[in-house]
């Protein structure tokens, strides 16, 4: 496969900036997986900042542990435009390894209450090591629209 990202995009009944606060919060993120890996979020607080650290349990029954923790790092925080992550795990020692997939929400203004979100799974960094282990991308294509319909779901009972 030449192409290294994924993406899907879904129009939300919803301003933006209601969009991005859903996304922003960890405590949704789990309900926001179309694929059901995320179990329970380790970090409630609010994303507010590049360099801020959330953490997520984890059961996939294809990961050498099924059980884990991932540690995400925002790298992309453009309120009501923009919000990615970088997702590794913690070493013993505190530091973090990251895997070189990113996940990245991008979203459009589309009036005062309907918003275009394109969601993009991108393993471009992915060193040859850890390709040869993991199939990329680990999910079938559907995960992504599953996720936004969720997103949608979840912007509307708010």
């Amino acid at each position: 496969m030449d192409q290294e990202n994924v993406s899907a995009t879904l129009t939300v009944a919803a301003p933006a900036e209601k969009v991005f606060a859903v996304l922003a919060d960890p405590t949704t993120h789990a309900a926001i997986d179309g694929t059901g890996w995320i179990q329970e979020v380790g970090d409630r607080a609010p994303l507010t900042e590049v360099g801020q650290i959330f953490r997520m349990d984890m059961h996939h029954s294809h990961h050498p542990k099924v059980d884990y923790r991932v540690a995400n790092k925002v790298h992309v925080f453009d309120r009501t435009r923009a919000i990615g992550w970088l997702t590794g795990q913690e070493k013993d020692d505190g530091q973090v390894e990251y895997g070189g997939w990113t996940w990245r929400y991008d979203l459009v203004s589309l009036g005062p209450s309907r918003t275009g979100v394109t969601l993009t799974y991108d393993w471009s960094a992915v060193p040859p090591s850890l390709r040869e282990v993991f199939p990329f991308p680990p999910f079938g294509p559907e995960h992504l629209g599953n996720s936004l319909d969720h997103l949608a779901d979840i912007v509307a009972d708010r």
